[in-house]
């Protein structure tokens, strides 16, 4: 177990009403993140899976930073910002800049803790989980799964990064044990 069951800060459900459910299960999968990258240093952050990957843990903190930011500001905020640690130049920059350096891994939880941050004041603040963002006038997802041009209600948003931090606490889970044997949870 990466930690005892009574030091675990996740739930086990018990959320009532759709705010509560879907919020909640999204904070666990961020909680599940940290936990998959707790204790490790730069160097082992930034360790690749296999050749030719370039996935790593490091990659996937820079990578959620960026899901983040473009469902919640660019599509529900609608905010005209430029992306993290990507660019025309280099796409897959936030794995391929995740690089063994402490001030790089610094400025990635930073960054994903600012974005995370940003996400659920704005879930907090919204009138309701029909408001709606437009997927199509923030230059394409980005690799985090397209909306087209149809306006998105909030609540598949969340539905959405669930999904999307599910499916990389996944290979997280790969990845911690390719570096030190650490499995579950």
């Amino acid at each position: 177990m990466f930690v005892h069951p009574d030091e675990d800060t996740r739930t086990d459900g018990g959320f009532q009403g759709e705010r509560a459910v879907l919020a909640g299960y999204l904070r666990d999968q961020r909680l599940t993140l940290e936990l998959k990258c707790a204790g490790l240093d730069a160097e082992a952050l930034a360790r690749r899976s296999v050749e030719p990957s370039n996935l790593s843990l490091l990659g996937l903190v820079r990578h959620l930073a960026g899901v983040e930011q473009y469902w919640f500001r660019q599509v529900m905020a609608g905010q005209d910002v430029r992306r993290h640690y990507r660019s025309e130049d280099e796409p897959a920059g936030e794995f391929t800049g995740a690089v063994a350096d402490p001030a790089v891994v610094a400025d990635a939880w930073a960054t994903w803790r600012a974005e995370v941050a940003f996400a659920e004041q704005l879930v907090a603040q919204a009138p309701s989980l029909d408001v709606t963002g437009d997927a199509g006038g923030t230059g394409g997802a980005g690799g985090a799964g397209g909306a087209g041009d149809e306006p998105m209600e909030l609540r598949e948003v969340m539905v959405h990064m669930i999904e999307e931090y599910a499916r990389h606490n996944g290979h997280a889970d790969f990845l911690r044990e390719r570096i030190d044997g650490r499995v579950g949870q």
